[in-house]
Formats: C-alpha cells, sequence, structure tokens
C-alpha cells in the first residue's frame, strides 16, 4: 500500500506514520530522514542538501523531488510505503504522479486550537528524536529521555510564536492538497483530536483493515 500523510503540524503524523507502518509492515518515509540519509551518503544531491541546510534555507522543489524519486526507486519500498512531509505543495503532488502512484491520501484533521496545545508542549530528544510532551507523555526523568538518555528541549519551532507561523505556512503551501486529493477521489478525513491509540483504530477502519 502507497500512503500520504496530510496534516498540520502538531497532527501527530509523524507517530502515526511509525505505528501505521508498523500495522502495514510497509516503510515510513519522512523527507527528513531522506535529506540525512543523502547527506550522510555523501553523494552529490546530499552534498547539495548540506550546503542548503547548511545556510539555514529550505531545500528546493526541484532537489526534493529528485531525492525522493532516487529514495523510492529502491528495492525496500517496493511493497509499500508512507510518505511523511512530502508532498509539500501541488507541484510537489503533480512530480510524484510522473513516478510513483499512491493509493491514499489520509488527511489528519486538526483545529488550530488542538494544534497549539501539542506543539506548546512538545519536548524532543536531542539525540534520537523522540517525542515527549510536558502533560500527555513526560519523559521519566525530568529532561531525560527514557529511550537514550539524550536531552530533552523545547525546539525554537515549538515556541508560541513559530507554531503560528508555521500554520500560516501550511495553510498557504500545503493545505491546497486536501481538495487536490479530494478531487481524484484519493482522500481519507481522520479526526487527529483524540489520543494516538483511537487515532490508530480510526486508521485502521477507514482503510478496512
Amino acid at each position: 500500500m502507497k500512503l500520504i500523510f496530510l496534516g498540520p503540524p502538531g497532527a501527530g503524523k509523524g507517530t502515526l506514520a511509525v505505528k501505521a507502518a508498523e500495522i502495514l509492515k510497509i516503510l515510513q518515509i519522512s523527507t527528513g530522514s531522506i535529506f540525512r540519509s543523502a547527506v550522510a551518503d555523501g553523494s552529490p544531491l546530499g552534498l547539495k542538501v548540506k550546503g542548503i541546510m547548511d545556510a539555514g534555507k529550505l531545500v528546493d522543489d526541484e532537489t526534493t523531488i529528485e531525492l525522493v524519486r532516487e529514495r523510492l526507486a529502491k528495492d525496500d519500498v517496493q511493497k509499500g510505503y508512507i510518505l511523511d512531509g512530502f508532498p509539500r505543495t501541488i507541484p510537489q503532488a503533480q512530480a510524484l504522479e510522473s513516478f510513483s502512484k499512491v493509493e491514499k491520501v489520509i488527511n489528519f484533521d486538526i483545529p488550530d486550537s488542538g494544534v497549539l496545545e501539542r506543539l506548546g508542549g512538545r519536548r524532543v530528544c536531542r539525540m534520537c528524536g523522540y517525542n515527549f510532551h510536558a502533560v500527555f507523555n513526560k519523559p521519566a526523568k525530568e529532561g531525560i529521555c527514557d529511550h537514550c538518555g539524550g536531552e530533552v528541549y523545547i525546539r525554537e519551532d515549538d515556541k508560541p510564536e513559530a507554531i503560528q507561523k508555521r500554520l500560516e505556512v501550511y495553510r498557504t503551501q500545503t493545505a491546497p492538497l486536501i481538495d487536490y486529493y479530494r478531487e481524484k477521489g484519493l482522500l481519507l478525513d481522520i479526526d487527529a483530536k483524540p489520543m494516538v491509540d483511537q487515532i490508530v483504530i480510526n486508521f485502521k477502519n477507514a482503510l478496512g483493515i
């Protein structure tokens, strides 16, 4: 099964993608992991991405599309995948159609108030990237990751002003994909407000699994 996960920042796409990948026995592929792998490999595209990221800029559409194309051509994704973080724009979605056919697009729907509550309380391990929450999922020891012992901190983009800006960018660039995929008959809406376990149940019911 080949899926795309959509939703605003704070909808829990990353966490849900990991769980869904386990259920469906397919790979979760995020643009972040693709960028990191390309940089680590030292490929020409990877070196280009490193230069862009080191300069504090966003990786452009053309480079992102080429990296995703390379990743989806590998043998380990032939059984299926979950794309998390790509496409972000309609041009990216149109490019994806030229090299991979997506079966369903899952839109995790949550209001801005829910995003502010979740992201405002999010805490992230600096070493392994695991997500905690100041209210719903505290680390056993304050400031220390349960999984790897790394420092748990508040990301700059999880501060209120930054969250509002991220929501504005999402509404402008990525939200149009909802109607784009709805018109193609590929979109499934899932309420992302409940706790994770309930969202997973809703996800399975939506796919009939």
